[in-house]
């Protein structure tokens, strides 16, 4: 019998989203609905299984807990990247890790309802209302503000495309961006610095890598305009995040839209938990009912095709 354990459904969903019935008979499924940070409680609760379904980063599987877990044979992933799994310590252990598909427009969508909420003031405006206050605040439109993208990949060129039908100028930075690749969706290729010193908003989409931790610290935040926001719904080491939140305290930006964090889930405590002139939401990109179906459908097929001795959809070191 094969043992099955799926993480951090935070929602209590997993056991819906899928048909889990269809595994071979006697697979044995357990969904957890709760977070465990410490590496040792999660290799005790892990132990005795031999499949593991891990929801995105969630929960990251280095080296280190890999080597304690002796009856893992298969990691499945949501996703086709996992940056939180050690694929080659996987590999050393014969540990197959596999993914699955996704969708490209949830993060996309997201996004954007952090920049309107920033500049209607929505959350705060919600507040006060329940609350039996009236028109507290006065808001900022889009139309002729300036969006700068960080990253112009599926995610980003989306958000490009909604910046241009709010009528937004838009500018955009990656490191292998081509001024004609910009165009295709709009967009001006500039420089990073540039990019920040003219957007009023400014909004993440690159992958996180050695290449793009930290690149966001207090140099560039101090680039931007006085009434400037930050939206990261990639990945929060991309941003310094002590230097994001002087900045948010002290200046020079506006405010920030986080979805993203260094430590996820945020602790009680964060001080971005306290700043009046942030939106933040609980890593939220991904989540809708249409991704969790692909999720966790392609990850029961994953485990189906493994036990069948075909595996699908590996991931290589």
């Amino acid at each position: 019998m094969a043992r099955v354990a799926i993480l951090d459904d935070y929602q209590g969903v997993a056991r819906r989203m899928a048909d889990w019935a269809a595994l071979p008979a006697g697979t044995d499924v357990t969904v957890f609905a709760d977070h465990l940070s410490e590496l040792g409680a999660v290799a005790a609760r892990l132990a005795e299984f031999d499949i593991v379904m891990a929801l995105r980063e969630r929960t990251p599987f280095p080296r280190a807990l890999l080597e304690r877990l002796p009856r893992l044979r298969l990691l499945v992933t949501a996703g086709m990247r996992n940056a939180a799994i050690d694929l080659q310590a996987a590999a050393e252990r014969g540990i197959l890790v596999c993914g699955t598909a996704g969708l490209p427009y949830p993060t996309a969508e997201l996004t954007w309802g952090l920049i309107l909420s920033l500049f209607r003031r929505i959350p705060a405006e919600d507040r006060a209302t329940r609350a039996g206050r009236w028109q507290t605040s006065v808001g900022l439109g889009l139309n002729g503000k300036t969006l700068g993208v960080l990253g112009l990949g599926s995610l980003g060129s989306r958000v490009a495309r909604v910046g241009r039908a709010f009528e937004m100028p838009v500018l955009a930075w990656s490191q292998n961006l081509t001024a004609e690749r910009a165009g295709e969706v709009g967009a001006t290729l500039v420089g990073r610095d540039e990019l920040l010193a003219r957007a009023d908003v400014v909004t993440i989409h690159l992958v996180l890598s050695d290449r793009t931790r930290g690149l966001i610290g207090a140099r560039e935040l101090g680039l931007m305009k006085p009434g400037a926001y930050l939206v990261n719904t990639s990945r929060g080491p991309i941003v310094d995040e002590a230097a994001l939140i002087h900045a948010l305290r002290d200046g020079p930006i506006a405010g920030a839209g986080l979805d993203v964090f260094d430590e996820e889930p945020l602790p009680p405590d964060h001080p971005l938990r306290q700043l009046p002139n942030t939106v933040i939401t609980p890593h939220l990109g991904y989540v809708t009912e249409e991704t969790y179906r692909v999720f966790y459908d392609q990850a029961r097929e994953d485990i189906q095709a493994y036990l069948r001795g075909e595996p699908i959809r590996a991931l290589r070191p």
